[in-house]
């Protein structure tokens, strides 16, 4: 031991001491069910019959873990924990277990041998918790049930938060993941001012399930120029011997948090946000370290055979439990627990306290810390709408200036923000860059800068949607608030991440400790029926879909017809908790249908009859033309104006829905209409003529246990290319010519006497690809269309 190591002979010997206690209790979750300080000899009615779980990445993560502790007593940090490696839950389970913030949470896992003896049962156990950092774990916010978020969860988390730092470990493996490798720039858009720190730790053990990983076969010089390019400066820990290990970690996390210090007090009191290279550490040791080193005469310590269970108890072969009993008492627990099953006094100390705790961080569980945002009346931002369809506005640029003062009454108390990959200015949303500018430290010659700003509250800067969410994520799940704005189409890019938080959210909402968040909001534009310049790729409307099939009581689907209505739907998400609620909204020029008293109406319904479009009032209707979706809106009614001028004995009833799951049952989803409420307003057997925005399969997978199935869906089917709008709405058979077609056909009693306005549609379709096809742009009547009291431009 050297003068100039950090730590002392006794330091070493306690901390290492901690950390065989953590990888004791992450070991014994494995496999114990009884006998948890082996005071008896290890049989086999005292393990589990079915091994679930991993250890491979348990050590490590616990010596890093081990020596955060030490950094935030010694520094007295406010810290917080991202487990980035797939499952490791165990090992952060028995940190918390240790410090005592496990016990607080759940008093019947108790510090003592009762406690000791449920907390290895729970683990991956039926009834217990999931091997991952799950919700269920305190301190956690990124369950790794997938790979790649852990590092933009961390950026999120130090947004506005200026003296937080978010220790992130990530994995070799999880490092290969796109999301993963682009997170490394997400330290170009943070703010030494007002923001926390991100201190990345990667963790080299060498291999995934069964394969090298990519990170660790690269040379460190390789290593360090990757990490110098990504604007880093990498310090290496390296080895397996435990006590020489033990003096380079605390040398290097001492370095790291004195690097964060001197950043921040350099940026803070000069003013000064340049860019700076934060540090980072590069920790590579053995996968399974202090694991067996061999089984069966095969490698398992350093090795990928240590990825999940090392030593198969329950194979048939004879000595396994003996075998698994030399490994446990390896870690001496008689040493680090006293006659209780409580951590002796000596180690008790080395742990921080209170809320100096990771697991018990406030910043972990967000809600604790949710302040509700200051917002403006949306009323006063409304349209004014004289007569139905009378004017046109755009609706995202409507709800642009309702976002740009909510900005404004937020900038003291800095908690909202907007995400989202480059598409402020497409969506229609420029308005909000009046009150912030676009995040972006390095700033551009004056002539190149578009709105940046080095304290901008706009995340935009950053072309991956990826990105994006998982800041967003990181931001909400640490008690802030904001919204996601996207193309339509290319947030099916994050599917998976919006199922692992729809997951998280629904676990979060069982367990009382875990305090409610502000909703994951999505602003959808640049939508499907509108790409004329983009084309097919930029068509899919599937993102609904996929949300639909999440938990009833986390999802929410609005589809707002105007800019009205689409400021009531916001309005309502962005004061909402615990919630994913998606926002589909038109950006171009549309006509606008309600007044704002109509549309709050309207929205809080979620579904209603529109009377001033409808003839049906105290008859039986002959049909439902419903609607649902901005264009769905607008080819509806415009269909309506034909069939009213052609066929005016005809009794129409207009739905518009905004509300997409007011569609499914009561008992299906909170907001589902009874069977009662969906039968008056879509009758038990009168012909339903549908136009939905999205793909019709989904109208009727909400439906398909509704009395009337008279039902007819017209939606997106896969049809688009480059085209003009109303072309596409032709391609997929969601026009008004082909809704008018579409209703006569099912009303039968209209006989042979539709048979001339079904030709006069068809030749309108024809007379439409001819213009199209030689003028570029729809024809006059398309384009001056106007609802006039439901009489319409209709025809010439």
């Amino acid at each position: 031991m050297s003068k100039k190591d950090p730590l002392t002979r006794e330091q070493v010997r306690d901390i290492n001491a901690w950390w065989r206690a953590a990888n004791y209790l992450s070991a014994c979750q494995l496999y114990l069910l009884d006998n948890p300080l082996l005071r008896e000899p290890l049989r086999p009615e005292h393990l589990k019959r079915s091994i679930v779980g991993h250890w491979g990445t348990c050590p490590g993560q616990n010596f890093i873990y081990t020596h955060l502790n030490r950094a935030i007593v010694k520094y007295d940090l406010d810290m917080i924990y991202i487990s980035g490696p797939g499952h490791g839950g165990n090992a952060i389970v028995a940190q918390d277990y240790l410090d005592g913030s496990y016990s607080e949470i759940y008093p019947n896992i108790s510090q003592d041998t009762e406690g000791m003896k449920k907390l290895f049962k729970q683990f991956s156990f039926p009834g217990g918790i999931p091997s991952t950092a799950s919700p269920e774990t305190p301190g956690s916010i990124n369950d790794g049930g997938e790979l790649g978020y852990s590092l933009a969860h961390a950026f999120g988390a130090v947004m506005d938060n200026p003296d937080l730092i978010a220790a992130c470990v990530v994995g070799d493996g999880e490092a290969e993941t796109g999301p993963l490798a682009t997170s490394w720039h997400s330290n170009k858009f943070l703010n030494p001012i007002t923001d926390g720190a991100v201190l990345p730790i990667l963790h080299l053990n060498g291999f995934k399930i069964s394969n090298p990983s990519v990170f660790s076969r690269l040379t460190r010089e390789e290593t360090e120029m990757f990490f110098k390019g990504c604007g880093w400066e990498p310090r290496f820990v390296e080895g397996d011997d435990p006590e020489q290990m033990h003096q380079k970690m605390a040398a290097a996390m001492d370095w790291a948090i004195r690097e964060i210090q001197r950043i921040q007090e350099y940026a803070r009191s000069s003013g000064s946000v340049e860019r700076p290279r934060w540090p980072m550490i590069v920790f590579r040791s053995p996968k399974g370290w202090t694991g067996p080193a061999e089984v069966d005469g095969k490698p398992s310590e350093g090795c990928w055979r240590s990825h999940q269970i090392p030593i198969p108890v329950w194979d048939g072969k004879p000595g396994r439990v003996e075998e698994l009993e030399t490994w446990l008492r390896s870690y001496h627990p008689e040493e680090l627990f006293d006659q209780q099953g409580a951590l002796i006094p000596r180690l008790q100390e080395l742990a921080p306290k209170g809320d100096r705790r990771m697991g018990a961080n406030p910043h972990a569980n967000g809600g604790l810390l949710l302040r509700d945002l200051r917002t403006p009346d949306f009323r006063e931002y409304g349209v004014a709408v004289p007569q139905p369809g009378a004017v046109e506005a755009q609706d995202t640029q409507v709800l642009g200036g309702y976002v740009r003062d909510l900005i404004k009454r937020n900038l003291k108390s800095r908690n909202f923000r907007v995400f989202g990959p480059d598409v402020t200015s497409s969506n229609q949303l420029s308005a909000m860059l009046q009150a912030t500018g676009r995040r972006w430290t390095d700033q551009p010659e004056e002539e190149m800068n578009n709105h940046l700003d080095q304290d901008g509250r706009v995340m935009d800067a950053m072309l991956s949607e990826h990105m994006c969410q998982g800041w967003l994520e990181g931001y909400l799940l640490t008690g802030r608030h904001g919204f996601f704005t996207c193309y339509e189409a290319f947030t099916r890019i994050v599917d998976s991440m919006v199922a692992q938080h729809a997951k998280w959210l629904k676990v979060c909402r069982q367990l009382p400790w875990r305090q409610k968040i502000a909703s994951l909001n999505y602003v959808l534009s640049s939508n499907v029926w509108q790409q004329d310049h983009n084309g097919y790729t930029h068509q899919d409307p599937g993102f609904l879909d996929h949300v639909a099939n999440k938990k009833a009581d986390v999802v929410r689907l609005y589809l707002p017809p105007d800019a009205n209505c689409l400021l009531s739907c916001f309005d309502h998400c962005i004061k909402s908790r615990n919630y994913i609620n998606v926002i589909v909204a038109s950006k171009h020029p549309r006509p606008q249908w309600l007044t704002m008293d109509q549309a709050v109406k309207h929205c809080t319904q979620g579904i209603g009859i529109w009377q001033w479009a409808s003839n049906d009032r105290g008859v039986e209707p002959d049909v439902i033309m419903a609607c649902c979706g901005d264009t769905p809106t607008l080819e509806t009614l415009a269909a309506v104006t034909i069939l009213h001028h052609y066929l005016p004995q005809l009794k129409i009833r207009v739905v518009n829905v905004v509300d997409l799951m007011k569609l499914q049952p009561h008992t299906e989803h909170p907001h589902g209409l009874t069977d009662e409420d969906y039968d008056a307003i879509f009758t038990k057997d009168k012909p339903i003529i549908f136009a939905f925005h999205g793909y019709p399969t989904l109208v009727h997978e909400l439906t398909y246990r509704r009395h009337n199935k008279n039902l007819h869906v017209r939606g997106y089917k896969e049809e688009g290319t480059i085209t003009t709008p109303f072309d596409m709405r032709v391609q997929n058979d969601i026009d008004r010519f082909d809704l008018v077609i579409d209703t006569v056909m099912r009303l039968p009693q209209l006989g042979n006497s539709a048979a001339y306005l079904i030709q006069e549609m068809k030749d309108k379709l024809i007379e439409h690809h001819q213009y199209i096809t030689t003028y570029g742009q729809d024809m006059p009547e398309i384009r001056n269309w106007a609802w006039n009291e439901g009489k319409g431009i209709y025809l010439d």
